[in-house]
């Protein structure tokens, strides 16, 4: 790994930690500071640790990129604003947001990406209450929908874009829900799940430092399911959020079969959580899985 990438990935892991320290980025932490931490973390890679989709394609830095996924608040260039929404659960509202680009300028001009312009990603910090939905974009550049918050606590809100003429992005903040936090049941550590009359396996191991496929298989009683259609311009998608920062890779099936390629940046648990269209119903899943070491002989 060279020097920048180094300092890249230093600096990103430092945004993560200070964010998590304070419980929140860009807002109890001075602006001034996190714009420091950027600075110091978009100085040693162009784009800040990229955007997490197609993780096993080749995007350059590779394992680099994948530990700074997701974790940066300003990368490439652009920059993602404070996100607005309902303060308390239950309350009916908006969630907006907006990118900004050198310039302090929102983003209006976007290319398209598996049939949408942005990608939005929510996720409580403890894995649950997932969601993978895409706003509106109005003309002054404020990508909008209706939300309500099922319950309290801190949420990461990942913008996965590419902006028109530039390179895939993938950026967050957090946002907070006031309110008792309870614990919340993560994704179950399993390898099959229940979805409707199906069941969903994804089968393979997680290496860490290693492209890793993940083969999703369905059943219904007791018979292979081969009617799997595309969903936004691919055969399933994968979103994997490691456990604890929650660093980000969006990944799409091969374009022949629901086989995805994800290179988990270090050892350690994974929530990924699954979109798949079976015939004309479209099923999400979300299981927990563990990355093993590099070093650590293969299962047989």
């Amino acid at each position: 790994m060279s020097a920048p990438v180094r300092l890249a990935a230093f600096g990103a892991a430092l945004v993560a930690v200070f964010a998590a320290a304070f419980g929140i980025a860009g807002a109890v932490v001075p602006e001034r500071t996190v714009d420091a931490w950027q600075a110091r973390a978009e100085s040693g890679a162009a784009h800040g640790g990229g955007h997490g989709s197609d993780q096993g394609a080749d995007h350059g830095s590779g394992a680099a990129e994948a530990v700074a996924g997701g974790s940066l608040l300003a990368a490439g260039g652009y920059r993602l604003d404070p996100v607005t929404a309902p303060v308390t659960p239950g309350a009916d509202g908006e969630l907006a947001l907006r990118i900004l680009d050198a310039d302090g300028e929102p983003l209006t001009a976007y290319e398209e990406s598996h049939e949408r312009d942005l990608h939005l990603v929510v996720v409580r910090e403890d894995g649950a209450d997932f969601r993978h939905v895409h706003p509106t974009l109005g003309a002054d550049g404020t990508w909008t929908l209706p939300w309500t918050w099922e319950r309290p606590g801190s949420y990461r809100v990942f913008a996965d874009f590419v902006p028109a003429g530039g390179d895939p992005l993938t950026l967050s903040r957090t946002v907070h829900v006031a309110g008792a936090i309870g614990a919340a049941e993560p994704p179950p550590a399993l390898t099959t799940v229940t979805s409707g009359p199906y069941e969903i396996e994804l089968a393979g191991e997680l290496r860490a430092g290693e492209p890793s496929e993940l083969t999703a298989r369905v059943v219904r009683d007791g018979a292979p399911v081969t009617d799997i259609r595309p969903h936004l311009g691919a055969l399933g998608h994968l979103v994997a959020l490691r456990e604890g920062d929650l660093a980000f890779s969006h990944v799409h099936a091969d374009e022949d079969a629901p086989v995805f390629t994800f290179t988990p940046p270090t050892a350690g648990r994974y929530h990924l959580y699954l979109d798949l269209r079976i015939g004309e119903d479209l099923h999400s899943i979300a299981i927990t899985r563990e990355a093993t070491p590099h070093d650590q002989p293969h299962d047989h």
